[in-house]
């Protein structure tokens, strides 16, 4: 039986990746930091293994994968959030026989550097947001030439720093100059140069690809319907799309100019005033959509895995249109933040309900034709039972 451990198992990417494998028969072990993850409760998952964080315990975490890869006799390690990739890409010579299905480590940063994935995508001919560059801290203090508000602000890597002082930065909004200088000063000095981009009106859309030995194997399209924060962030309800042949040419441009092998999603935001997509970023691991695309045809866990043990896959799987999943407690936060939150209209997503009374309509929709839900499984409910007890905990904090 093939062996595989896939790690950050809090990570609701990883569960779909649990449950994809197990279902066709892989034996499927998990770490997280946690001793009780959301993947770890799947009735996929044969052993849960606690490991050091891979963000604040880097070398830590290694050792320790490298440990179960040699115990377990692991065939495929999968590891799914940036820190944990980043970790076990420097140490790939120590895994032995356990295959790592991911580009090397330079390709890797490459892409991640939101700084130069912007240029690269540019000189390819991809329309990206107008873009300052704040380089360091100092230059806060002097006076920033900016294209008009609102703002967002990316640092050029989501993990900054180097071993123990390693950090998660995300992306933030800004309306007015002041939220934009505090908020760049809430950045630690590792996050700089920081991209500060125009604000797409819009919705967001993502390009799912599989790449290998340069040629394009599987793509998927989807589109956000919600979002948390509900001006743009993780999507908590999402839809299947028709193939759109022009994006998925471009992301596809992106990969292959630099010799991209494995999973990535690149996405899109597409303007509601004119209707053009632009490039917002890349991840270049399992992101968090990544059931939806199971759900609607294109297993990529399966096809990844598969490439990586040297089995022929069936390449460019169709997908089903209008599927539609939904982090259901993901959904919940978003319309908590609707409820205490006065939002513009121009500050949400194209298509987003515009009152307080229409988000909670919206929601207690409870259920369309061609909805899933991402967690809540009846054939597999130990995850959604778990994932409830940490949302209620989390509440009494």
């Amino acid at each position: 039986m093939k062996r595989v451990l896939v790690t950050d198992g809090s990570e609701r990417s990883a569960l779909a990746v649990v449950r994809s494998l197990g279902r066709r028969g892989w034996h499927v072990e998990v770490t997280d930091a946690s001793d009780r993850s959301l993947a770890g409760a799947s009735r996929f998952s044969v052993r849960e293994h606690r490991t050091p964080a891979p963000l604040v315990e880097a070398d830590a975490f290694v050792d320790a994968i490298v440990e179960l890869c040699r115990n377990r006799r692991i065939d495929l390690l999968l590891p799914v959030t940036d820190a944990s990739l980043s970790a076990l890409l420097s140490a790939g010579d120590r895994l032995g026989s356990t295959r790592l299905p991911f580009p090397d480590e330079e390709t890797y940063h490459a892409l991640s550097d939101k700084r130069q994935l912007m240029d690269r995508a540019a000189a390819l001919g991809i329309r990206v947001p107008r873009t300052a560059v704040v380089e360091s801290r100092s230059d806060l203090e002097d006076e920033l030439d900016l294209h008009p508000a609102p703002w967002v602000c990316k640092p050029f890597r989501s993990v900054v720093g180097e071993g123990a002082s390693r950090s998660k930065v995300g992306v933030r909004h800004a309306r007015t100059r002041s939220e934009l200088l505090e908020t760049l000063h809430s950045y630690p000095r590792e996050a700089f140069p920081v991209l500060v981009q125009e604000y797409v009106e819009g919705r967001g859309e993502g390009v799912f690809l599989l790449v290998w030995e340069g040629e394009r194997l599987a793509a998927f399209r989807h589109r956000r319907i919600r979002e948390k924060p509900p001006t743009g962030g993780v999507s908590v309800y999402r839809e299947s799309a028709a193939p759109d042949p022009e994006l998925i040419e471009l992301a596809t441009r992106l990969l292959t100019s630099s010799d991209w092998r494995g999973v990535a999603m690149v996405e899109f935001r597409r303007s509601g005033a004119t209707g053009d997509a632009y490039l917002m970023e890349i991840n270049g691991r399992f992101w968090g959509s990544l059931q939806l695309a199971i759900d609607a045809g294109v297993d990529f866990p399966h096809l990844l895995a598969a490439l990586a043990m040297g089995e022929a896959i069936e390449a460019n799987p169709d997908w089903r249109r209008r599927i539609r999943s939904r982090w259901l407690l993901g959904d919940l936060d978003h319309l908590l933040l609707r409820m205490k939150g006065s939002y513009r209209p121009e500050e949400l997503p194209l298509g987003s309900p515009p009152t307080r009374l229409w988000a909670l309509l919206h929601f207690i929709r409870i259920w369309w034709p061609g909805d899933r839900f991402e967690i809540l499984r009846p054939s597999d409910p130990g995850p959604w039972f778990r994932e409830l007890r940490h949302w209620i905990r989390g509440l009494a904090i």
